[in-house]
């Protein structure tokens, strides 16, 4: 993700691409050409234009449970010093999925999912609360994922 977001300026035509591959990902040219009213070949250099700008990406979205994480958790972090670098150092876990820098309570949040407490446990004593800069963590533990999607942007 850029450092420096500038808002995309998307007519309605790239904006019905993406609410077409929102739906599903999957979708063929072809089909999506028929939706919007372009050919397979003008969806696929427009679809192109959009993942290289950086605007969307094509990825598949997972079940942590399903895959044997069953331990989601939100940490709040209050950090001395540069943010950006404890962020920096959080984004290069691969536990950490999400890292927003933050006004408030707490300097940074971060999202992690892990296989079980004993691993968040490990996470939290071992690699984050021993970088440089941190202060102290809250760790908001998911109980259930009630509602997650990723279909905002175009409207």
């Amino acid at each position: 993700m850029s450092t420096k977001n500038r808002p995309a300026n998307l007519d309605a035509t790239s904006k019905a691409i993406i609410e077409q591959l929102q739906v599903d990902g999957r979708r063929s040219y072809a089909e999506i050409g028929k939706a919007v009213g372009l050919s397979e070949a003008a969806v696929r250099q427009r679809v192109q234009k959009l993942t290289e700008s950086g605007v969307m990406q094509i990825v598949a979205v997972t079940d942590p449970l399903q895959l044997g994480f069953s331990r989601q958790a939100m940490i709040g972090l209050k950090v001395s010093g540069d943010t950006r670098l404890v962020a920096d150092a959080l984004a290069a876990m691969p536990a950490v999925d999400y890292v927003v820098l933050t006004a408030g309570t707490f300097d940074i949040l971060a999202e992690v999912v892990c296989e079980d407490d004993d691993d968040l446990i490990a996470l939290l004593n071992s690699e984050i609360r021993s970088l440089d800069g941190v202060q102290s963590t809250e760790t908001f533990v998911y109980l259930k994922l009630r509602k997650q999607l990723y279909d905002w942007g175009t409207r």
